[in-house]
Order: structure tokens, then C-alpha cells, then sequence
């Protein structure tokens, strides 16, 4: 539950924040002078400060930086009334996160506050590779043992401590976002702040804005001063999604930050200086867009300095089981329903849908599939049924890889068990037996369990135990764990 530090010494100031996120699941700490504020910042270290300009013991823009030096990377938001809106405005350009004017109008608190509580979360929540770290108790995951997903830990590790730009590439879902933080989070700059924008996500007109930050009166609507991203995160670090969606004026203003880190506000003339790294992030082809002339040819060469792949889902193999224990253990803790196990034949299902929307789409997947769950397995019943009968791809048909389907070489084996100086060859035997007959004999009924337990003499559940056991796996194929081997 995220919490939010309060500072103002108005009770209706406090209230107003108290009630407006009673029902949010927003925890509300107060504190009426910058003492108290300071005290309890330390204490509790909250997600977002909400702190007043002007305070019986301080003015708001010294605490301000007193929280600042504390921990730059947690947003402060400052109050003010009219008179002292530049001292709000110098405060934006030493990184304070958004400031507001008195009267509050609740819609824009709420969206500001839940803005500022995302940004906080992805600079202070790690984002580790538990590949090559230790996995934190609380934190996003790059998981994954596939040899492209070891190539993105590599560059990682090769680009994070350089004060280089980085583009990320990958289709929608893969994960970019957690490569940007995992790349800030072990720079020099991981004390400083982290930004995330979404070019795609804010309207052309109001994204140079954005970035840039505006000049009172430099168009319609604009009655005040505004301070850009690339001002306000001095220091730190920006990661742009979706970069290939900016507007060709944009990207000039971008190449001339890039070459010279320096810019002017939109409708003004001053030259801000500023001190920010890059990680950009797209799904588009830029080459493709250079050629097409919708994308600079120079802005492309300046942030393809390091590039770093991201492989879609469906080309990573076995990380769709590492990933799909890993979600169902999270979200059965998150939700009050462990996962004790997956059935084959859901287990078979997730691995063999294509999952178009990756990552992302895997754990919308897995969490409503857990809130469905009655009991502690997760049930084939409660996947979605795209994932069970995904268009556009064939009914289920068996085809079986490796021993079954051919001749099964008992000579080979039995030879093979001797010589490994086996001393549980019956067992061992018998079990390769009963694997190769159920295999046959699901393949014949393509897959259909009921008529495969009929074929067998055995019940439907017996069946299920026993492909559960022998590590079968029923989806548009049948196989063994054996098929497989360990990779």
C-alpha cells in the first residue's frame, strides 16, 4: 500500500488529502511543521511528499532540499498559493517532482499523486535478473535462462556503468521498461531520479511540453510557466518509450539535447543546461522508419549507440515455464491463493500458445486464471479459453518426438543402464514401458484423455495421475519430459 507524507500546517490542507484517498488504498501520514515532516520522512521513508512552501519553521524550499539530500529518487509535490509560485518553479528545476496551487481541485490531485506514486515505484522497486543477482523479496523480475535472454543480462552489465545512451528493442510486453531500470538501478546515477515517458501515450502538441517544459503564454492554455522532464531530472536518468513516435520537430529539439545536453523551453529563448542520461525504448522497425523518412537519420545514429534485443516470448523456450511458476508463486501469495501445482494439461496449453502480447499478456493470463482457481490446482478449466483454442491455429493432433512413434530401442537402453551400473533397472524399465504406452495411446485419440483411459482400462483419473507423474505433456503435440531432455 503506498503512503503519502502530507507537510502543510492548514488542518483543511491535511483533511483535503485525507479524504480524498480514504477509499484509495493510499496510506496518509501528516506532519504540520517541517521538523515533524523531516522526522517522519526519515522514519518512513513514504512513496510521495506533499509539502508546503511556507512553514512555521522553515520555508518549503529549504526542507525541500533537506528531503532532497535525504533521497532523491522519492517525488515531492509542492503546495502553493499565489505569490509564490516562483519559488515553486526554482524548486522544479533542482527536481522537485509537480507543484499545485491552492484551491486543490481534487480530480488533478488524484492523478498527479497516483502519477507520482508510479514514478516513485520504478525508481525505488528493484528490477533484478536473478541470473546473475540475488532476487530481492519485493521487486520486478528479468527472468529467464534462454542463451537471447543471457545476451540481454551481458548488455546490461556491459552498458550500466557507462554514461552512454541506450535504445531498447522489442515488441510490446517484452519487457523494456525493466531493462531501462535494471540499466539505471546499477549506474552511477541510481541515487538520482528515474522518469519514464510514453511518447505514444501523450498527444503530439503537449508531448515537446512535456519534455521540454513551456513558457507562460507560449500557446493557448498555457497560463503558466512549466518546467520539462529534461530539467526537472538533473542528474538522473529518462527512459522514452515508444520514441519512434515523436513528431520530426521534437526530434530536432531531441538531437541537439543529446549532442549538447542543452535546450529552450517551448516560447521561450533562455538555453537551459541540463545533465540527463537517455535509455530509449521502441517496437517500431527505425530503420525501416529512417528509410521512410518518418524518423531522423541523425537522432537514429545518436541513440543507437548500444542497442540491446529483447526476444518476443514465443522464441524463449522453456522460459514460459520459468516464467509461469514464478507468476503463479507471486500472485497466489499477492492474492490469498497458493498455487500448489499446475495440471499437464494447463502447463501444456500455456506452452504452447504463441502469446502475442508476451510478457505483459502472460501475467494478465496467469492472474485471472488464479482468481478463477478453486482449490490449490490450477486447472486447464480455468485458463481463458483464447489461450485454450488460440485463432488462426489448428485443432489439437498428437505427433510425438524422440523414442515414441519409431521403434523404441530396448537394447540401447537396457545396455545403456548396465553400463551406467544401474541398480533400479526394473523400476526404471517399467516406468519407460508405461511412459511409451500412454504416449502411443494418446496419440492415437489426439489427445482425448476419456478415450485414451478407456483404450487402457484405467480411470480418467488414474490417467491424469499418471501423465502427471511420467512428466507427459498434452497440447498440439504429446510428449515426455524425456523428449526434451534439460535444456
Amino acid at each position: 500500500m503506498p503512503t503519502l507524507l502530507v507537510i502543510d500546517d492548514e488542518p483543511a490542507i491535511r483533511h483535503a488529502f485525507q479524504r480524498a484517498f480514504r477509499d484509495d488504498g493510499v496510506t496518509v501520514r501528516t506532519a504540520t511543521t517541517a521538523a515533524e515532516g523531516l522526522a517522519e520522512f526519515t522514519r518512513e521513508r513514504p512513496d510521495v511528499v506533499v509539502l508546503d512552501v511556507h512553514l512555521p519553521d522553515a520555508t518549503g524550499l529549504a526542507t525541500f532540499r533537506q528531503v532532497r539530500a535525504i533521497d532523491a529518487r522519492i517525488p515531492v509535490i509542492l503546495v502553493t498559493g499565489h505569490g509564490t509560485t516562483d519559488l515553486a518553479i526554482e524548486a522544479m528545476k533542482e527536481g522537485a517532482y509537480e507543484y499545485l496551487l491552492k484551491p486543490l481541485e481534487l480530480p488533478d490531485l488524484r492523478q498527479l499523486i497516483d502519477r507520482a506514486v508510479q514514478s516513485s515505484r520504478l525508481m525505488r522497486t528493484p528490477a533484478a535478473m536473478p541470473e546473475v543477482e540475488a532476487t530481492p523479496v519485493a521487486g520486478d523480475v528479468l527472468l529467464g535462462r534462454c542463451p537471447a535472454m543471457q545476451e540481454v543480462y551481458k548488455a546490461v552489465g556491459r552498458v550500466a556503468g557507462q554514461n552512454v545512451m541506450a535504445l531498447v528493442l522489442g515488441e510490446s510486453g517484452t519487457g523494456k521498461e525493466l531493462v531501462a531500470r535494471a540499466i539505471y538501478q546499477h549506474s552511477r546515477r541510481a541515487t538520482k531520479p528515474f522518469l519514464a515517458i510514453n511518447c505514444a501515450a501523450i498527444p503530439e502538441p503537449l508531448l515537446e511540453s512535456e519534455l521540454f517544459g513551456h513558457e507562460k503564454g507560449a500557446f493557448t492554455g498555457a497560463d503558466r510557466k512549466r518546467i520539462g522532464k529534461f530539467e526537472q531530472c538533473q542528474g538522473g536518468t529518462i527512459f522514452l518509450d515508444e520514441v519512434g513516435e515523436m513528431a520530426p520537430l521534437t526530434q530536432a529539439k531531441m538531437l541537439r539535447l543529446i549532442q549538447e545536453q542543452r535546450f529552450e523551453r517551448l516560447g521561450g529563448t533562455e538555453t537551459v543546461q541540463t545533465d540527463v542520461r537517455l535509455v530509449a525504448a521502441t517496437n517500431a522497425d527505425l530503420e525501416k522508419m529512417v528509410e521512410d523518412g518518418r524518423f531522423r537519420r541523425d537522432l537514429y545514429f545518436r541513440l543507437n549507440v548500444f542497442t540491446i534485443k529483447l526476444p518476443p516470448l514465443r522464441e524463449r523456450g522453456d522460459d514460459v515455464g520459468l516464467l509461469v511458476d514464478y507468476y503463479l508463486k507471486r500472485f497466489g501469495h499477492e492474492l490469498g491463493k497458493p498455487v500448489a501445482e499446475v495440471a499437464p494439461d494447463a502447463a501444456a496449453a500455456l506452452r504452447a500458445y504463441p502469446w502475442p502480447g508476451n510478457v505483459r499478456e502472460l501475467q494478465s493470463v496467469l492472474k485471472q486464471s488464479v482468481l478463477r482457481m478453486s482449490g490449490s490446482a490450477l486447472l486447464a478449466d480455468f485458463l481463458p479459453e483464447h489461450v485454450l483454442h488460440p485463432a488462426g491455429l489448428p485443432p489439437t493432433a498428437v505427433a510425438v518426438t524422440n523414442g515414441v512413434g519409431g521403434a523404441f530401442d530396448w537394447d540401447q537402453f537396457v545396455g545403456g543402464r548396465i553400463s551406467a551400473n544401474s541398480e533400479n533397472l526394473y523400476a526404471e524399465a517399467l516406468e519407460r514401458m508405461e511412459r511409451e504406452v500412454l504416449v502411443r495411446v494418446l496419440k492415437h485419440t489426439d489427445g482425448n484423455q476419456l478415450q485414451a483411459a478407456r483404450i487402457l482400462g484405467i480411470t480418467r483419473g488414474s490417467l491424469r495421475n499418471k501423465i502427471r507423474l511420467l512428466g507427459i505433456s498434452i497440447a498440439r503435440s504429446v510428449w515426455s519430459d524425456d523428449d526434451h531432455g534439460d535444456a
